[in-house]
């Protein structure tokens, strides 16, 4: 079983297309936690969407979330620490396969899950202690020093840094590596990544903490879908910022592909693939 953590904020139509990847491309059965933040485009559609998984038993839980209940600071750092913080109440918290902070810009790939299940079994077999985070190559994973051959088809190679929007941890990450201090966040639309970056490094402590393996388990489509973050960073001043997040066009274009549609043409994007 896999619990994972999903921030969403805005952005509905490739939100509708994450989770439809993850229930058909998954192999090992796991449980939803979304945090939808302070939406304010399509709200209603939103609600409907998440009102029909949950009638479904596709999702574990829906949290809508407002400015004001993730204190202003950057809510997806605000609601890891939520997902965290009810994790740690779980009384089976250390029966799970593995954790997972994915991005609702990810559409993960068939079998992505087993991979990771794979590469978790090496590093608990090497007791290779100081590895917090397992994800893919390249991920952002910088200063890749150290190799290990998982098995004939996995390399995992290891290094510092990486983007968290497809994160995998240990059930016991909460406890070992910490919650984020919100304090430094308020305020701002990013630098969950970055101040993870420093507990990860004290946890280790100071070793490699990273693990990029060479499967492409999941395809970033911020390029596509917009980035709410990059954003609203860029336009701090504006006066209309929460205008320029909605991405009606963007919306438009993913909503009219069906599933597969959609996903031939981002396996198929170079690009893509190549970067992140």
């Amino acid at each position: 079983m896999v619990k994972i953590f999903m921030s969403v904020r805005n952005r509905l139509a490739i939100t509708k297309k994450a989770i439809e990847a993850l229930i058909l491309h998954s192999e090992i059965p796991h449980r939803l936690y979304v945090y939808d933040n302070a939406t304010n485009y399509r709200l209603k559609d939103h609600f409907d969407f998440f009102h029909e998984l949950y009638n479904r038993k596709l999702i574990t839980q829906i949290t809508f979330t407002t400015q004001e209940s993730t204190f202003n600071a950057f809510s997806k750092a605000s609601t890891c620490n939520f997902f965290g913080l009810q994790h740690e109440q779980d009384p089976k918290k250390n029966k799970y396969d593995f954790l997972m902070m994915l991005d609702n810009d990810i559409i993960v790939t068939p079998g992505w899950d087993s991979k990771l299940k794979v590469a978790w079994d090496y590093v608990k077999s090497k007791n290779l202690k100081h590895i917090k985070v397992v994800g893919q190559l390249p991920g952002g994973i910088k200063g890749k020093k150290e190799s290990h051959h998982i098995n004939k088809n996995l390399i995992g190679k290891v290094g510092t840094l990486g983007g968290s929007g497809l994160w995998s941890v240990q059930p016991n990450f909460f406890t070992q590596v910490g919650l984020l201090d919100l304090k430094p966040l308020v305020g701002f639309d990013k630098r969950h990544d970055q101040n993870y970056w420093r507990l990860l490094q004290k946890s280790s402590p100071g070793k490699p903490y990273i693990m990029g393996i060479n499967q492409k388990l999941g395809i970033h489509c911020g390029k596509v879908a917009g980035s709410v973050c990059n954003r609203l960073t860029r336009s701090k001043n504006n006066p209309k910022r929460l205008d320029t997040i909605k991405f009606e066009e963007a919306e438009k274009s993913i909503d009219s592909k069906d599933f597969q549609t959609f996903y031939d043409s981002i396996i198929n994007n170079q690009e893509l693939i190549r970067n992140w």
